[in-house]
């Protein structure tokens, strides 16, 4: 299979073996990297590769990805600022700051960490604790219907926050990125020649996305957590959804595969609707430049795996109609 995801101001792209990230300078010039994926948990823990096993084996190979794709975009970006603020200094002839800036890895980790327990504090210790607040009120009373309206809070949350952070200027470019992402995997996958053109007419929206993952989870730990006995006790209940999350994401993961290779199925469009649904929010209508982008980083790893460099990995001019 070959995915991707946005990063700042490009896109990462993998492919079997390989990934790379294409990202946009200021002065409007495309940078591509590339490199080999090298060995996953999955290919080093083989034992695990089964279904329902791998799902959270699977996040975590991707999540390792994603760091090291946002790392390179974000010090492309930070070194390219850089350069234009040391040639300001210059023309006003100034002396040379003599200091780099560079986003290291463990900063993004951080980040991610700070990321993982805001999501864990959102989606489920506050819809946990926000159902034990209303439950009395709204007269819900037996285990099932207090499961649903966990899961019903929980989506709430998840699209009201999306929508809230759309409103964001870099956020809003990311989520354009990511639309361009879809619209070069769409081409790809229809066997559509791999142009601007075709890649612009192409639909922004793809059934094996991350952001359909998170709302088939959503809506799987109503399913899983109405399985098992509910606590009373709220801090027991938090601590029981995030042992069940590998579970539920396992179960999640199975789904958007499923949806990857059946994508034409009725029955897969009904079950991964609210998902599609959701990406009219975490992506935009990209920019025709934003497009060309997301198709060098996958021209770049089909080259790859064809064995020849489809684009170098060097600095190249914006396309004419770029926006």
């Amino acid at each position: 299979m070959y995915g991707g995801q946005a990063v700042i101001e490009g896109v990462m792209m993998r492919s079997p073996r390989y990934y790379a990230v294409a990202c946009r300078k200021p002065d409007g010039t495309l940078t591509v990297m590339d490199e080999p994926l090298g060995a996953s948990l999955l290919g080093r823990l083989r034992w695990l590769n089964r279904p329902f096993l791998r799902g959270s084996l699977a996040l975590v190979d991707a999540l390792a990805l994603g760091l090291k794709a946002l790392s390179y975009a974000a010090n492309v970006q930070a070194a390219a600022e850089a350069e234009l603020a040391e040639a300001a200094r210059e023309a006003r002839g100034q002396a040379r700051s003599g200091s780099g800036s560079k986003v290291t890895e463990m900063a993004i980790g951080a980040t991610l960490v700070l990321s993982l327990a805001l999501g864990a504090g959102l989606f489920v210790v506050l819809p946990t604790l926000l159902t034990q607040v209303v439950q009395g009120a709204l007269g819900v009373t037996a285990a099932t219907g207090r499961n649903v309206l966990d899961g019903v809070i929980r989506i709430t949350i998840f699209l009201t926050y999306v929508s809230l952070i759309s409103t964001m200027h870099n956020i809003r470019r990311v989520f354009q990125y990511h639309g361009a992402e879809h619209k070069a995997i769409n081409t790809f996958e229809a066997g559509r020649e791999l142009t601007l053109e075709n890649a612009v007419g192409s639909s922004r929206i793809h059934p094996r996305c991350g952001t359909s993952f998170v709302v088939v989870v959503l809506l799987a730990t109503i399913i899983v957590h109405s399985i098992f006995p509910r606590p009373e006790h709220a801090l027991v209940r938090v601590a029981l959804h995030l042992a069940l999350l590998p579970l539920v994401a396992g179960a999640s993961y199975e789904l958007i595969r499923w949806a990857g290779r059946c994508r034409n199925s009725a029955v897969l469009r009904v079950l991964l609707a609210p998902g599609l649904w959701s990406q009219a929010l975490t992506t935009r209508e990209p920019t025709p430049d934003q497009v060309e982008v997301a198709l060098a980083a996958l021209q770049n790893v089909i080259g790859r795996e064809q064995g020849s460099d489809s684009i170098p990995s060097a600095d190249v001019p914006a396309a004419s109609n770029a926006a």
